[in-house]
Order: structure tokens, then sequence, then C-alpha cells
């Protein structure tokens, strides 16, 4: 029984030859029957998908490779990071594990990167009155770099590719859109969804009631403020990449603060973000007193919460009788089209013992003939270009998977936990009148301290 990667969506630039060994004489038939029955566990570790999600495709890998054995296990976000890097201390860490895009530079030094090629062993069943077991081991190339930014979408290949080496693989590519509550925006005489800023700071003061004391009776949007609005982070860097902010240089160095021809484009995000929170103009909507945005949209409670595909069913699960739908996410009227990503990849421990089996199976899983059991069970977009025309009739999938092909990210040091709370911390600043010059200055500092 062969294995081949499928060619669907795999470029010319992988290689096509696949190296077959048939060991037979000489004990080298022996030689391969042992690596072909030697019991293989591979551990695995991951955030928020349970193991119903892996299930088919870890018993279709078992079906080629019977000797291959799993032990999944699922960790809560919180307490993923401390259990990850105790179990590398202690040596009993996973094999293959999730790390966050944004995580990838803080634990370079624990993946093994992808090799060239794998080597593998195989048995096969042959013969039709006398049945013979043939054992045979497959060297067979892994995935180039090329293949990966034509198969990929492209913020994949800026993400993963560190040193010149493909440090993992994602299953699925997710991007923020906007929810909104259509109840609300009927009670405001409003039809359709905004599809730029402009249309956005329009339909908020449509939507927002302010009372006599300044306080706010109907909030239209959960923005503007840092620790009460989920993933404000995200929201920021879009708004400084949508208004043409370099994040970063060739080297990884944060710039989002410095100055450019036409001012501080990032100076001019945060000063649109934060007038959302600020009681002086007129989209004033939101401030440090609203509880957490998530709940707040899901009480019904604000029109418009920016998240990500997997909120979607978590919303549904919080309130199954609110009535919301999913639009696109705005863009500035007239500029380039900028999402933004988030996503998770697959990778393998530098301390593996079964680091060939490990990265065989990720490629395995990462198939474009396979992967859909993967997304389908989650519920998630796509990461491969060749699969998005699938998922676009998706009623929940198809805004986020439809923003694929224009998601990008940026490189936030060693630390993105640094990177959040100092964009947590400039947000602050803006709000209570702080220089705004040396505030994005020191928030550039912070990040470019961890790397």
């Amino acid at each position: 029984m062969t294995f081949f990667r499928s060619t669907r969506f795999v470029s010319l630039a992988v290689p096509l030859l696949l190296i077959t060994f048939i060991l037979t004489g000489c004990g080298g038939n022996a030689v391969a029957e042992k690596l072909a029955t030697t019991p293989v566990t591979l551990k695995i570790w991951r955030v928020f998908d349970g193991d119903e999600t892996f299930r088919t495709l870890m018993e279709s890998y078992q079906a080629l490779h019977p000797n291959v054995s799993f032990e999944y296990r699922e960790l809560r976000l919180g307490e993923y990071e401390d259990e990850l890097i105790r179990a590398f201390a202690e040596g009993k860490g996973p094999d293959i594990y999730s790390l966050h895009n944004t995580w990838i530079g803080a634990y370079s030094s624990l993946i093994k990167p992808m090799p060239a090629s794998v080597t593998i062993p195989y048995s096969e069943t042959r013969g039709t009155v006398k049945k013979e077991v043939i054992y045979t081991i497959q060297e067979e190339p892994t995935l180039s770099q090329r293949a990966l930014k034509s198969d990929y979408v492209d913020v994949v290949a800026k993400d993963v590719i560190r040193d010149n080496k493909i440090m993992g693989l994602p299953l699925s590519v997710d991007t923020m859109a906007l929810y909104y509550n259509e109840d609300l925006l009927d009670a405001a005489g409003i039809p359709l969804p905004p599809e730029t800023w402009t249309d956005f700071q329009t339909q908020v003061t449509e939507i927002v009631k302010i009372g006599s004391k300044d306080e706010i009776v109907q909030a239209a949007a959960a923005i503007g403020t840092g620790k009460n609005v989920e993933r404000s982070f995200d929201i920021v860097s879009l708004l400084m990449m949508q208004n043409g902010t370099q994040m970063t240089d060739s080297r990884g160095r944060a710039l989002f603060g410095q100055e450019t021809d036409s001012g501080f484009p990032a100076g001019q995000a945060m000063r649109f973000y934060t007038d959302f929170a600020n009681p002086l103009k007129e989209v004033y909507t939101w401030n440090n007193e609203q509880r957490d945005s998530f709940d707040a949209f899901v009480s019904g409670n604000v029109a418009f919460f920016f998240g990500y595909a997997y909120h979607a069913p978590l919303i549904r699960a919080a309130n199954g009788k609110l009535d919301f739908s999913i639009t696109a996410m705005p863009q500035i009227e007239g500029g380039k089209t900028v999402n933004i990503a988030n996503y998770w990849v697959e990778t393998v421990a530098k301390s593996s013992n079964n680091s060939n089996w490990a990265w065989n199976f990720i490629l395995f899983a990462a198939d474009g003939d396979r992967v859909m059991s993967y997304l389908n069970a989650a519920q998630k977009p796509t990461a491969l270009r060749g699969l998005i025309n699938d998922q676009i009739e998706d009623n929940t999938l198809s805004v986020f998977v439809g923003q694929t092909l224009t998601a990008e990210s940026w490189y936030k040091g060693k630390d993105a936990h640094v990177a959040e709370n100092a964009f947590i911390n400039l947000i602050n600043a803006y709000l209570s009148g702080a220089e705004e010059e040396r505030a994005l200055a020191d928030a550039q500092n912070k990040v470019n301290q961890t790397l």
C-alpha cells in the first residue's frame, strides 16, 4: 500500500519523485518489518478542538499505519502555555502541538522544522491465493516553500517560514468579521449593515442612545476601549494596516509608531478607534463601564460585535434566540482591502522522538482531500486556496473564508502577550489624553524589546 500526498493542491514545485526501498534478503525485509510493526504513539496537544474533530483524520492514518496510535489532549487556552512549557521541561511534552500564528517566534527553539523529506515504513498485503505481507520503507518529499506559497493563502507563508524553514502548517485560517443584531438594526431603520467605516460611523450614530447624564442607554458598537472589547488588539492592528501603517520592517522590528509623509497613520487609526469611547465625539457609543463585548452582544445589548468564525457557535450556544448575522469587515472607502488573520498552526516538538511520523501525520491531515473532515467537524474556514470555493456557499463561513485572500498579520516579537498589553496601554493613553506621539513610541519600543 503506497501513500501519496494528494496532488489536488500541490504545486509543481513539489518533487514528484517518491523513493521506495523494498528491503528483501540479508535481513532487509526484517528491518522494514520491524519499523512497520513497532508501536508508535503520537501525542497531540491542541486548544479549543475536541478529539472528535480529529477522529476521522486519526482513523484514516491508522488504516495506513496500524502501528501508530494517538493520545489527543485538548487544553483550555488559559492553561495551555504553562502546561506546554512544564511538560517540555519535564521531558513529557507532546509530539505535535498547536501554536497561535503570533507565538511562532517565541517557540522557535522548541520546534523541529519541517524536513525536506520523511522516511516512513509501510506494509502491504499482496497475492490472491497465497497472501504475503510486503514491508517497504519510503522516503517521501514533504512540502517546499514554493508549494506552501502556492497552495496556502498569502498570510501563511509570511507567518510560518522562519530562518528559511517551515515551522508549522495550519489546518484553517480565521479572519475577523462584523457580527450584527438584526433586530437592533431594524429598529433603527437600517436595512443593510455597513460596508465602509464611514457607513459604520453613520449607523452608530443612528443606533446609539445617550441619556441625560451622558450615560449609554443603548450601545451601538463594542469598540473604542481595551480590556472590555474582545480582541481589541486585533481591531486596532487592522485599522492601522488599513490606514497604510507599516507595522514592521523586513527584520521584524516594529515601525508602527514612526511618522510618514502623511503624518502618523497609526495615530490616525488610534484616534478613529478611541473616538467611539470619547463622550465628546458624535460617534460615542462605548466606555470602560460596559460589560465584556461578547457578553453584551449575546445579551442583545449592543448592535455590532467584532469577532471571528469561532465566535459563531459560542454565540449560538449562549443565546439560541439571538437574531444575528455576519458581514464582511468594514474597509476604508477607496482604500486597499485589508483583513486580519487569527489562526493556529500544527508543529512538531524539537524533543519528539517521533518527528518523522509527526510531520508525516501533519502533512496527511493538512492535505486538501482530507482536511475537510476536520473543517466540517470544527466549522472553521480553510487555509488552502483550492478549498475556498468549497466553503464560499456556507451560510456561516462564507464571510470569513472570503476574506482570507486579503488577510494579513504582523510579527509581534518573541512575546505576543507583551505586544497585546502594549496596545491595551496605548488605547488607555489615547483615552486619557496622553501625548499621542510619545504613547505610540512607547508601544513600539515595548514590542521591540522582546526581539
